[in-house]
């Protein structure tokens, strides 16, 4: 489980609850993350990212309730096995979240250009950050980046 992020972007219109949930989800439905691998716990993640123990604990709670995690007292959050089958997409929910990001970077001025070059940065596997590396000091909203190893 390395160079996994998950990053927080407290200027989101997305709430940060709903951030970690999507990004581990996608991490977990991806194989990124390792069925039996252990998540930090509760606190350790709010503290890395600079946020509320409760907005962690929602995130956990709703990929609990997706079956994505399970938590076990003394053994901690782990990732949960996926059915056969589970890693596919839902191409209605992407087409959504495609638009939904198309109309927030042009409301931002990009063009089409600036959008594909976005995403294909997205795509590629970057530098591991750390939290230490990554603050809000430069006013990018960033709560904070966790890394899973």
């Amino acid at each position: 489980m390395s160079d996994s992020a998950v990053r927080v972007d407290t200027t989101s219109q997305v709430p940060p609850y709903e951030q970690i949930r999507a990004q581990l989800a996608a991490l977990i439905r991806t194989g990124r993350l390792a069925e039996g691998g252990r998540l930090p716990t509760v606190r350790q993640l709010a503290a890395d990212l600079g946020l509320a123990p409760g907005t962690v604990a929602r995130a956990y709670r709703e990929l609990e309730a997706a079956e994505l995690i399970r938590t076990r007292r003394g053994a901690g959050t782990r990732v949960a096995g996926l059915p056969s089958g589970a890693r596919t997409h839902d191409a209605d929910r992407l087409t959504t979240l495609v638009r939904d990001f198309t109309s927030a970077a042009r409301a931002l001025g990009a063009d089409t250009e600036d959008i594909l070059t976005a995403v294909r940065n997205a795509l590629e596997p970057g530098p591991a950050f750390s939290p230490a590396a990554d603050s809000t000091a430069d006013g990018s909203g960033a709560a904070g980046v966790f890394i899973i190893e």
